[in-house]
């Protein structure tokens, strides 16, 4: 069952929606608040708010009494063959989860370029005003440490930043913060289309978290990211929506049925980046991929980096 649903989108106009230890710097530390800074003042959730802790809290019991939400990253259960991971690279790398129509992101897997970004990542985290101070330090490690993985796996520089200029944010809201969150994506999109707000604002209740990419001038390079998880959920699917979205904003932006071990698969069996997923990372930002390959162009680049990762296990 798809509980989550996972976007990798354009961001505005009618853009179809989509490393050493020491890569990740943080000023201050993530998991502190900053020198001289006083507690922000956290506001009471309101009452839909709460009940939508309750239902998720529901929901990842309900998963995890299935084994589900494995944070294993995958074992003798999950074998997969070199053929296998080329054939979920280019389902998950060169296609689209979403497509806009008339102005709408529509679930409608569509066939799209290799995307992946081509500049450092300035990482900021937002948090909305009734998300609790201990849930925000939790999140601001599991952040901090899932980025310098994430760096170390791409090769990119990705910096966690509270101060400006960050190209990619990542808000951690409760329902209402939502709801209100168009002045702020606007303040960071200017151009950011209505049709994106409104899927932020209007959230279903099955979506458990989201990412917008954008590639501005239409080559493949992603240049500014958001994400959007919800603050209610509770610390493994929070956790799970961190290590799916992040991910995707780095330009694995589709789910496939058909991939496993992974996050990028709606059946919910990973929670946490698996070593499936690790290996889809390091061929996407192998230096032989170029941002705005067709996957006539990928598919033989993907097919011998997998055949050096895997050692000829076909």
């Amino acid at each position: 069952m798809a509980w989550r649903q996972g976007i990798a989108a354009g961001l505005a106009g009618l853009t179809a929606l989509s490393a050493c230890d020491d890569t990740v710097r943080t000023s201050p530390p993530p998991a502190a608040r900053p020198a001289g800074l006083a507690a922000p003042e956290i506001v009471e959730p309101s009452a839909e708010s709460r009940e939508l802790s309750a239902y998720y809290a529901r929901v990842q019991s309900d998963l995890t009494a299935q084994g589900l939400l494995r944070v294993d990253g995958g074992g003798p259960d999950t074998p997969f063959t070199e053929r296998q991971l080329v054939d979920n690279f280019i389902r998950i790398a060169l296609y689209e989860e979403f497509t806009n129509i008339g102005g709408a992101l529509v679930a409608q897997q569509t066939e799209s370029r290799l995307h992946r970004w081509n500049e450092p990542i300035r990482m900021a985290v937002r948090f909305g005003e009734s998300v609790p101070e201990d849930q925000r330090e939790a999140d601001r490690a599991e952040i901090a440490s899932y980025a310098a993985r994430l760096a170390r796996l791409t090769g990119l520089r990705i910096t966690l930043t509270e101060r400006g200029g960050a190209n990619f944010h990542v808000f951690v809201v409760n329902e209402d913060e939502r709801r209100r969150i168009g002045p702020q994506l606007r303040a960071i999109v200017p151009d950011i289309s209505q049709g994106a707000i409104n899927t932020v604002q209007n959230m279903r209740r099955s979506t458990f978290c989201l990412v917008f990419a954008r590639d501005p001038d239409d080559n493949g390079s992603y240049t500014q990211a958001v994400a959007v998880i919800r603050g209610e959920h509770p610390d493994l699917l929070r956790r799970s929506c961190i290590h799916e979205e992040l991910a995707q904003g780095l330009g694995l932006s589709n789910d496939s049925p058909m991939a496993r071990p992974s996050v990028f698969n709606d059946d919910e069996e990973f929670g946490l980046l698996t070593t499936h997923d690790e290996l889809l990372l390091k061929m996407l930002y192998d230096p032989r991929m170029r941002s705005g390959m067709t996957i006539r162009e990928a598919r033989p680049v993907a097919e011998e980096i997998a055949a050096e990762l895997l050692g000829g296990e076909s």
